[in-house]
């Protein structure tokens, strides 16, 4: 082979290889949920790249990848409360970047979103509201405590960062402040039990009062009808009678009223008449 025919092939071969460069170079993919920050010789290009496929300038421009997907992270907090008390916080915050912020974030923060935005701001809200109550008041509403978190940070963080959620996944006190607060919480239980019990105990001795007061009343009532209309009496003893004549009915009965058992007349206790007598 002569040497011009060689050379050519070399250069043939040469140009190939820069045009598979040059094609593979010109293009860009954006995976889903992210989006593309578009850099062109430094520049940054002010709208970002959709996800897809796509064109650019071979070897001076570059397209950076940026998630957009919601992420967790998991950090800690060291607090203390109003009454000098050190509360130890582990925190699980979910956040994720808005597609509009993707070129401002790249372009203006370094380092990762949540280590360079979040975080300090989580934490100075946290230390923020503990330092406003009691070690006790911030494990007992802690609910309370991380929904005011969560509003203090998105004020602090802004639009730049969407911040969904931030659990306190536990708080932790020292051992002598968790002794403290489990005993003053038993008592608070042992006297809510005995004020129970006194309200019981004061329920009953009314309601006993107030049968009392019904019975008093309901015998009152029975002696002033029997009082107005006698005839309540005979009815009663109508009622209640058990098939023995009694003897004498009431102690002021009248001759009119006595009555004596039918049963002993005519048994042969009396003494016979003799013969000839009347």
């Amino acid at each position: 082979m002569r040497p011009q025919s060689k050379a050519g092939l070399i250069s043939g071969a040469i140009i190939i290889f820069i045009l598979i460069l040059a094609g593979s170079s010109a293009t860009y993919v954006v995976e889903p949920g992210h989006r593309g920050v578009e850099v062109t010789l430094g520049k940054v290009s002010p709208a970002f790249k959709p996800e897809g496929f796509g064109f650019k300038l071979p070897f001076v421009t570059t397209v950076a990848s940026q998630l957009i997907r919601q992420q967790t992270a998991q950090m800690g907090a060291d607090c203390y409360s109003s009454d000098l008390q050190q509360v130890k916080m582990n925190v699980r915050v979910l956040y994720r970047v808005p597609q509009a912020s993707v070129v401002a974030i790249f372009r203006d923060y370094a380092g990762a979103p949540f280590d360079s935005l979040i975080k300090p701001r989580v934490a100075e809200a946290l230390n923020e509201l503990t330092a406003l109550r009691t070690a006790e008041v911030i494990v007992q509403k802690r609910e309370e405590v991380k929904s005011l978190a969560l509003e203090s940070a998105r004020r602090k963080v802004g639009d730049v960062l969407v911040i969904e959620d931030v659990v306190l996944e536990d708080i932790n006190l020292t051992r002598a402040l968790e002794n403290a607060i489990e005993a003053k919480m038993v008592q608070e239980q042992e006297a809510a039990r005995a004020r129970f019990a006194q309200q019981q105990a004061q329920v009953e001795a009314n309601t006993a009062v107030i049968k009392a007061k019904g019975e008093a009343e309901s015998i009152i009532l029975r002696g002033k009808a029997l009082r107005e209309n006698p005839s309540v009496l005979e009815l009663q003893i109508i009622e209640h009678w058990d098939g023995v004549t009694p003897l004498v009915v009431g102690p002021g009965a009248t001759g009119a009223n006595m009555m004596l058992p039918l049963g002993d007349f005519g048994t042969g206790t009396e003494p016979a008449a003799t013969e000839g007598q009347p």
